[in-house]
């Protein structure tokens, strides 16, 4: 496996978790612990994919999806929500929204590994 992966959590354990499952299966990892620090990673690393938290301080993951789908040369790039809010319809709201995939937190290593395949 291989590929650049942006991972923007305001939750620096739920960050080291992701990061480290994401480095053993051999993607370079990004962090950003707020939206806008994640706009900013995504601008500067070009990932080739990035897993946004919802609940962010300074621009929440709406937010940070909007700026990317924005910037042409990052519109196209996957953006799979991270969310501890696993209220029924809030995966068919951030689907609608544009996010490219939908993860609850917490995170299920099995479920994210399946999720990062579909688009690496």
């Amino acid at each position: 496996m291989s590929g650049r992966i942006l991972v923007a959590d305001d939750n620096a354990a739920s960050r080291e978790l992701i990061r480290e499952v994401l480095e053993v299966s051999g993607y370079d990892v990004v962090e950003a612990a707020d939206g806008r620090e994640a706009v900013n990673e995504a601008h500067r690393h070009a990932p080739d994919l990035v897993l946004v938290d919802i609940q962010m301080p300074y621009l929440d993951g709406y937010g940070v999806l909007r700026e990317l789908k924005a910037t042409p040369r990052l519109s196209g790039l996957p953006v799979v929500a991270l969310t501890a809010y696993a209220m029924e319809g809030d995966g068919n709201r951030a689907m609608a929204a544009g996010f490219d995939g939908y993860i609850t937190k917490p995170v299920e290593i099995a479920a994210l590994r399946q999720e990062i395949k579909r688009f690496l």
